[in-house]
């Protein structure tokens, strides 16, 4: 895949998939109204818009670098011709998932929601049997043993502390 029509469909992506997940659903769930905040105190808010502001960029900068690294995109029916292992992909080997599951637990948390809590861990439940099942296989198959280096270097879910350098 050329690399503008791959920077296009991560954009429609991340318009479509990201975007609903994370903003639609939460808004559908809650209408973003603030319940009282959890153990009654403004600190699990302030870390709730943490989570939101720190799940963003993850997000972002994950989708870009499977167009303009990977030339591909995040969605399975055009996925990237190379294997995308820089940016927060040296720490984990799901930033994508890890940054829409950060925005919506932060959004659980800074309305007071614990519906929203309940779907950010459907959520991840949803996405880590996708990984196991079809992700981590189909990765496999077509990246051989550089994948397997990675899968032996970088954990799927709890981030490294220290970036992962590809041998």
């Amino acid at each position: 895949m050329r690399k503008p029509v791959a920077i296009l469909g991560s954009a429609v992506f991340f318009v479509v998939v990201p975007c609903a997940i994370a903003g639609l659903v939460p808004w559908w769930i809650t209408r973003w109204q603030f319940r009282d905040p959890f153990l009654g105190t403004w600190v699990t808010q302030a870390v709730g818009v943490t989570l939101i502001v720190a799940g963003l960029p993850g997000l972002v900068d994950s989708i870009r670098r499977f167009a303009v690294e990977g030339f591909g995109t995040p969605a399975p029916v055009a996925p990237t011709q190379i294997l995308v292992v820089t940016g927060f992909y040296r720490h984990v080997r799901n930033p994508m998932y890890l940054s829409v599951l950060a925005i919506i637990l932060g959004q659980g948390l800074l309305f007071g929601d614990w519906r929203l809590v309940a779907y950010g861990a459907a959520f991840w439940t949803i996405c880590h049997l996708f990984v196991i099942a079809y992700e981590e296989p189909t990765l496999h198959h077509a990246f051989s043993a550089e994948y397997e280096a990675y899968q032996r270097n970088v954990p799927r879910w709890l981030p490294r502390l220290t970036p992962w350098r590809k041998g």
